[in-house]
């Protein structure tokens, strides 16, 4: 693709990010990133083939270096360090700087990628029409994430289309407008696809903490705690954030591990250092699976009306603070309380045996038999709920599409 490109002089250097957002984009000096989230939604060579022709047309168009200043430049190749050497910068990438590397194209700039980038996937071969497949599937997965979430109505706040504005229709009318003649026996590559991502991990790593339903396990680190029913867990780079909905719509649980320097108490430790400039309320000593804890709160008042806050800090291994900080809003705090306490002391270390025996969810590729169907495939996913959506979205079926036997399937296994 690179050398099929406008400027096949550039030379490109392109990373796979370990992440499971569904995420790509391209910085000046012909820096191409795709997260491992967007390897597994892709179906075949010519959809991640449209991916990274659309990245490639916007270095060879300069849009990137036209939003950069040379110190932003510098500052984003620490996180490309950390993306390639696999340093802690690597979230930083895959948060911040990803998120400034993204933000201002125009819809233009969007248009002129996807011209040259449907011209230069021509040139190789590829089947253009692929690139407009993958965004159809990316918004129906992006639709998932948010019904998942539950906020049906909001899928672009966690979609790559809301800062690269484009559609499947716009994409046609791409490849109309670049002129290119059609593609002769256009390369897809299916199966060669699949085989080569077969096992690959779905979701968290591992080695970045991972969810399972209402608990977060953390095998590199050695602990997990649980939510209660009605929090959706969210694993960030530095926190881990629990979102309450339906009947705890607005509360929040924030977790982090942070290195206590020394030697304090717990309860010293919540009043002199975390919450040195806040006066906090029955601060008290508690013992949770065997590690010293304190905790403490206070009540605000913010533009949304009054919310309680509770702080919770242990002391962990190694000279580091777990810390839990619980947020509700006044109404609920009563009701949650009994569930955020279960929280608290839900939080234990894990044996190094325990710890060994966590593995990831992976994608496993499957040839579907004579007797499969949709629901008894997805029935075997480790989801307890969306089971059949999440396996037509990762195969891009229609919700009204059958399962033919002898093809070739993604399935999510543990």
């Amino acid at each position: 693709l690179a050398s099929a490109s406008n400027d096949p002089g550039i030379q490109y250097r392109f990373t796979v990010l370990d992440s499971p957002i569904v995420n790509a984009f391209a910085l000046p000096g012909g820096y191409v990133f795709v997260t491992r989230g967007l390897l597994g939604l892709a179906d075949n060579e010519a959809e991640l083939a449209g991916v990274l022709a659309h990245e490639i047309g916007h270095v060879t168009a300069h849009h990137s270096a036209q939003r950069y200043s040379q110190t932003v430049f510098a500052q984003l190749g620490l996180g490309i360090l950390g993306a390639v050497t696999g340093s802690p910068l690597v979230g930083q990438l895959g948060g911040s700087v990803a998120q400034v590397a993204i933000m201002s194209y125009s819809r233009d700039q969007e248009f002129e990628a996807d011209t040259l980038g449907v011209r230069t996937m021509s040139r190789v071969g590829f089947d253009p029409h692929a690139m407009s497949w993958f965004l159809a599937k990316l918004q129906a997965h992006d639709q998932l994430e948010a019904t998942i979430a539950g906020h049906p109505g909001a899928a672009d706040k966690f979609s790559l289309l809301a800062t690269h504005p484009r559609t499947a229709d716009r994409v046609e009318r791409a490849i109309e407008e670049a002129g290119t003649a059609s593609v002769r026996d256009p390369m897809v590559g299916a199966e060669i696809y699949l085989r080569k991502i077969d096992g690959i991990i779905y979701g968290d790593n591992p080695s970045q903490g991972l969810i399972r339903g209402q608990t977060f396990i953390h095998p590199r680190l050695r602990f997990q705690f649980e939510v209660p029913e009605g929090f959706r867990l969210v694993n960030g780079t530095d926190e881990v954030v629990a979102l309450g909905n339906n009947g705890a719509q607005g509360a929040q649980i924030q977790f982090d591990i942070t290195a206590r320097k020394g030697n304090y108490r717990m309860a010293d430790y919540l009043t002199s250092v975390w919450a040195k400039n806040v006066r906090l309320r029955q601060v008290e000593t508690v013992d949770i699976n065997g590690m010293e804890a304190a905790t403490g709160s206070v009540s605000k008042r913010t533009e949304n009306g009054a919310v309680d806050l509770r702080l919770v800090a242990i002391a962990f291994d190694n000279g580091g603070t777990a810390r839990f900080l619980f947020v509700t809003p006044a109404n609920l705090t009563a009701p949650l309380a009994g569930g955020l306490k279960t929280t608290t002391y839900s939080f234990r270390r894990l044996s190094g045996d325990e710890a060994a025996h966590i593995a990831p969810d992976r994608i496993r590729v499957v040839q579907t038999g004579a007797h499969d169907t949709i629901q008894s495939l997805s029935s075997s996913q480790p989801f307890k709920n969306y089971q059949e959506q999440r396996f037509r979205v990762l195969n891009g079926l229609a919700p009204d599409a059958a399962l033919a036997p002898g093809v070739l399937v993604k399935l999510v296994t543990e």
